[in-house]
């Protein structure tokens, strides 16, 4: 059975043109959970859906080295990081980022995210008028460094802030963009190498249960500690991905405004209407479009040959918005995770899979539980007035945002 294939020479015009809605636009058009395109010069095999998830997420057909190109790594993820290892050695370095997550880790997450809030709040207080998708990385970035044991002077805030957000930024970028991402990260990473090199040598000591410990004294499968680079490049693996829950909390800003009745529920309901409202948060607003691997081996999957060594993009936002998956999946309502059954392959905004063997993100539980005290924070905690604005976000820049930056003044603790 043929695989439909995009025509022409190459795609990747089209891709930048098109944004988050390029693969789910071309799975309506050939009615099919496979398509073939050509993207930067090479052949590459798009795919969505639960049971493509499920493919995709099997390590015996695909692996992650060589999947990412050099201008991800370059700003974005860093090289020689979790996310390009496979195996044995990915199983190995995974167990560092799961070791943190323990129920212990994740409560004193919890207590330093309302800590941080609070202090927050009552700097927003004298101000006239600000960004709340600004003010949250900032705030999301003093959660991250307190959590990780990783020192953060006041001075120095808005220079790391805007480092660990330009790569975030990165992604999917070109131009500008990209070039801001790779100088951060430059800069980011001797910052990272400093702070490691400095445990090593005993002139600073973190808890023994953080992230900049762990990182810095944690030993390959040959016994040997980490490589003080790549060392490095793992520590903003924690700092960087925390820091981008700036731009999941204004989103969640932009569900209470959009839909009034949602943040009615946050404010008067229980736990699980927090979890339910965070979840939708997650999977309506769009963050990565597609995540990429390639095929380890030659293998059949639904009639389709897949060659060994091909690219593969997984369609995530599409899947978060499959009609065959999700009822009115254009609708905004946390109701509908009352009753789902977390699987791990139909809900993948951070990827799917198994958190302790696979590639699913090592940090989703610290996503869901710092956006869960920072959305209650927002909804309960504080008011504030909204300037006239445009909060339209762009399907097609990669990552999105609102074009306001949602403005907020007026702020006032409850």
């Amino acid at each position: 059975m043929g695989i439909p294939r995009e025509q022409g020479l190459d795609n990747t015009h089209k891709l930048l043109s098109e944004g988050f809605h390029y693969i789910p636009d071309r799975r309506r058009k050939f009615q099919s959970d496979i398509f073939q395109t050509r993207l930067l010069g090479q052949k590459v095999i798009c795919i969505g859906g639960e049971e493509a998830s499920s493919v995709f997420y099997d390590q015996e057909k695909f692996k992650r080295k060589g999947a990412a190109p050099n201008r991800i790594k370059e700003s974005l993820f860093g090289k020689g990081g979790v996310q390009g290892l496979d195996g044995v050695a990915h199983k190995h370095r995974k167990q560092l980022f799961m070791s943190l997550m323990t129920p212990d880790r994740l409560s004193e997450l919890r207590k330093i995210t309302r800590k941080q809030w609070q202090i927050a709040i009552d700097n927003w207080q004298k101000k006239q008028k600000m960004s709340l998708f600004h003010e949250s990385e900032k705030l999301m970035c003093r959660i991250a460094c307190e959590w990780a044991g990783v020192p953060l002077f006041a001075s120095e805030l808005n220079l790391r802030t805007r480092d660990l957000a330009a790569m975030i930024d990165a992604f999917g970028a070109v131009g500008p963009r990209h070039w801001k991402g790779r100088i951060a990260r430059n800069r980011s990473e001797k910052w990272a190498r400093h702070l490691i090199r400095e445990v090593r040598d005993g002139t600073r000591n973190p808890d023994e249960d953080t992230a900049c410990y762990a990182m810095a004294w944690h030993r390959d499968l040959n016994g040997k500690l980490l490589d003080l680079q790549i060392a490095a490049v793992e520590l903003l693996n924690i700092l960087r991905p925390i820091t981008a829950i700036g731009r999941y909390v204004t989103f969640g800003a932009m569900a209470m405004h959009e839909f009034p009745e949602t943040k009615a529920k946050l404010q008067t309901g229980d736990d699980e209407d927090s979890r339910m409202f965070v979840q939708e948060v997650r999977r309506y607003y769009p963050f990565g479009p597609f995540l990429g691997a390639r095929v380890r081996n030659n293998f059949k999957w639904n009639g389709h040959h897949f060659k060994k060594g091909t690219l593969v993009l997984l369609d995530v936002y599409g899947t978060s918005h499959d009609l065959d998956l999700w009822e009115n999946p254009e609708m905004f309502s946390p109701e509908r995770f009352r009753e789902w059954k977390g699987s791990p392959f139909n809900f993948i905004p951070q990827g799917g899979g198994d958190y302790d063997m696979g590639h699913r993100c090592a940090g989703e539980w610290v996503t869901i539980d710092v956006m869960k005290v920072s959305l209650e924070y927002l909804a309960k905690q504080i008011d504030y007035q909204m300037p006239n604005q445009n909060l339209d976000y762009s399907m097609v820049r990669i990552p999105t945002l609102p074009r306001s930056r949602f403005m907020i003044n007026q702020v006032a603790g409850k």
